[in-house]
């Protein structure tokens, strides 16, 4: 992208580690050959909030834009684009109140999954994302199948991973959630504010991997950071408190499934206690192409299986 168009910082250097190489503004590719692979940083103004995004590959190629959950940011993709990005040219934005993304207060932004599809629905298009296949991950899913939804021709395929659009994914998570949904108190407000303690982001790392020990601790370090960021707690329960929101949604976004078919690719982590394996299974019920994987891992799979999922986005893809 040309410096200078509208509302875009001028792109800074990103490092990674990949195959225990550790690489600069230039990353080594997986091969290891002397190849380059640039992976950007970049941020840009929509709605006068600064989005925070890396980039990279050719934008001649498959687009995969890709769709963080919670507690993180575009960081859980640090690994991930730079094997990828020889095939692929990948986005990877950061949401309002997320990552390196703009953090205003609960009083100066509505905190709702709408607004943060409206939002990377407008940074699509302000960067020139015409037609895209969608990697969703947890909050990922509800924001990118809201943009699906009102976008089904830019939308080439889906990738999901533990991003959940059925009831009956739904399930034990989530019961001190709905209570509070249906009667918002202090007290039930409370029992939840456990899920921004660092005891609590490093458990949605490390349960149900198969060997939490080698999990990269930068994860949870980081994500813990943002979240002690003054006012950002707030923001998570907002947002946790309007994926109520999403549920009613869901047979629109089914309807969506069976009409348009888009092709999908499942890689989820079967021994996930927030998003369970049974919400993996509930998208056949509606699309004709589908390509799953149960993995033996948690919820964030990129972690322990990033070699596996990669090769399967990238035959999916082909």
């Amino acid at each position: 992208k040309a410096e200078g168009s509208p509302g875009q910082v001028s792109p800074k250097s990103y490092g990674s580690k990949t195959n225990n190489i550790v690489c600069g503004d230039v990353l080594c590719d997986k091969s290891q050959t002397n190849k380059p692979i640039h992976v950007k940083e970049y941020s840009i103004i929509i709605q006068g909030q600064e989005i925070f995004y890396l980039e990279a590959g050719k934008e001649n190629k498959e687009t995969i834009l890709l769709l963080h959950g919670f507690p993180t940011s575009s960081h859980m993709y640090r690994n991930l684009i730079p094997v990828l990005a020889e095939e692929f040219h990948l986005v990877a934005p950061d949401y309002v109140g997320y990552g390196r993304s703009s953090m205003p207060t609960v009083d100066e932004f509505e905190y709702t999954f709408e607004n943060q599809a409206k939002i990377i629905e407008e940074f699509t298009e302000e960067i020139g994302l015409e037609k895209y296949n969608l990697y969703v991950m947890d909050y990922g899913a509800p924001i990118g199948f809201r943009i699906a939804f009102e976008n089904p021709e830019k939308v080439d395929s889906f990738i999901v991973q533990n991003g959940n659009a059925y009831d009956e994914g739904l399930q034990e998570f989530w019961d001190d959630i709905k209570v509070w949904w249906y009667d918002k108190t202090p007290e039930n407000e409370k029992k939840l504010h456990h899920l921004v303690t660092l005891e609590a982001t490093k458990w949605q790392y490390t349960h149900g991997t198969r060997n939490p020990d080698v999990i990269d601790s930068s994860n949870w370090e980081t994500d813990q950071l943002r979240l002690d960021r003054p006012g950002n707690a707030s923001i998570q329960l907002a947002m946790l408190y309007d994926y109520k929101t999403n549920v009613p949604l869901y047979p629109q976004w089914q309807q969506y499934f069976q009409e348009y078919q888009p092709p999908m690719l499942i890689t989820w982590g079967a021994n996930d206690y927030i998003f369970p394996e049974i919400g993996a299974h509930q998208y056949e019920r509606d699309l004709n192409n589908v390509e799953k994987y149960i993995l033996d891992t948690g919820h964030f799979a990129l972690e322990e299986d990033l070699d596996f999922i990669a090769q399967k986005i990238s035959k999916f893809l082909d």
